[in-house]
């Protein structure tokens, strides 16, 4: 127990600026995105074993809440991909960019381009949500 806490500590106390930051998110989306990947296979399976609970299942998914949740889920999703292939090709192509200031540069332009994937995305899940769950813009 002491080992994981002692590397619980080393991932929020390092100050690696950007490189470490891109290390955490990566993490953390690829957390968040396993997360739902095993709660989308228990509540599918609801289909086949459980019909009137997988009914009840889609209800609360319609939540608020998970619609948030969702918009959210998104985020980890793209942010994760366009890291990871922020890391393949560094890692693949391009290994001679492994210094500080190119990986910094680096994490802030991927940064980037998941926030700018991400976005019109999470407009119109947002839009949606808003739509359906509290009638507004005309719906």
């Amino acid at each position: 127990m002491s080992e994981m806490i002692t590397a619980v500590r080393g991932y929020f106390s390092y100050r690696g600026r950007e490189g470490h930051v891109g290390f955490l998110l990566h993490r953390i989306t690829g957390l968040g995105t396993i997360l739902f990947l095993g709660l989308h296979i228990i509540d599918t399976a609801f289909v086949y074993f459980a019909p009137a609970l997988y009914a009840d299942v889609i209800n609360i998914y319609r939540s608020t809440a998970f619609g948030i949740g969702e918009i959210i889920l998104v985020f980890c999703v793209v942010n994760h991909g366009v890291n990871g292939l922020r890391i393949a090709i560094l890692d693949l192509i391009a290994p001679r960019f492994w210094n500080i200031p190119a990986a910094r540069s680096s994490v802030r332009i991927s940064l980037g381009i998941a926030i700018a994937l991400w976005l019109p995305a999470a407009f119109f899940m947002l839009r949606s949500l808003l739509i359906n769950n509290y009638g507004l813009f005309g719906g």
